[in-house]
């Protein structure tokens, strides 16, 4: 069967190593209608299942904290993008390096043993139009920290493909231009000097579609004007291990 998230998979099938990672992690006796792809990634991966057996403490009180639905999908888009990058085995990958439960990226990453990034992941909520990327986009800002390259990815649904958030970027820009102070500060910033701030430290914004097919899962946008920009072989191959299956 296939959920709106990817495949629903049988647990039954998974061997028993595999069942009892999961149920460890998630808590549950049965399966997790939100992570019901997860006993297939832990399985296809053995880099993906040391990662959530190194981290298991943290992603179980992470789950332990998201009680709703949709903080559950939030946590299973993280752990799915953990799961497309570790399968490049160029990429090493480690799980809130700031401390669980400080305001920091989900992940630091390296490519080639190079300069380590962060790869924050967040969820676009449903919203009319691609408008409803700006929420996710400034909600995270103050999240990154200034002194390392940064990523934002947001997942969106869709089988359409992912959603070019350039013009988006544009639109902030041109909204902080005009000093649009009080529409800053409707999503928490302290006007549009914060936003300027915190766009210094984006390198890129990239949008992924889990149901859409090949390269159409990801769109991105270079931040040109990022603090500590991301080199351009980093950024190709962060966004092919996301478009892979």
């Amino acid at each position: 069967m296939i959920g709106q998230h990817g495949p629903v998979t049988d647990q039954s099938s998974e061997p028993p190593r595999i069942v009892r990672l999961v149920a460890d992690l998630v808590e549950m006796p049965g399966p997790d209608p939100a992570l019901a792809g997860l006993p297939a990634w832990l399985a296809a991966s053995p880099r993906f299942r040391a990662f959530a057996e190194i981290n298991r403490d943290k992603i179980r009180k992470k789950l332990r904290g998201a009680a709703e639905t949709e903080a559950r999908l939030d946590v299973r888009a993280e752990l799915r993008v953990a799961a497309l990058v570790l399968a490049d085995r160029r990429f090493e990958l480690t799980f809130e390096a700031y401390g669980a439960g400080r305001r920091g990226p989900d992940f630091t990453a390296t490519f080639r043993a190079g300069r380590p990034f962060n790869v924050e992941v967040t969820r676009r909520r449903p919203g009319p139009g691609a408008a409803s990327l700006e929420p996710s986009i400034l909600g995270k800002l103050r999240q990154l920290p200034p002194s390392v390259s940064n990523v934002l990815v947001v997942a969106v649904d869709g089988q359409d493909g992912a959603t070019d958030p350039g013009p988006i970027l544009r639109e902030l820009r041109a909204r902080a231009d005009r000093r649009d102070d009080a529409f800053f500060a409707a999503w928490g910033l302290d006007g549009a000097a914060a936003f300027n701030a915190g766009l210094l430290r984006i390198a890129a914004l990239v949008t992924w579609a889990e149901g859409a097919g090949g390269p159409a899962r990801v769109a991105s946008s270079a931040n040109a004007g990022a603090r500590i920009p991301l080199p351009g072989p980093t950024l190709r191959a962060l966004l092919a291990a996301l478009a892979a299956e």
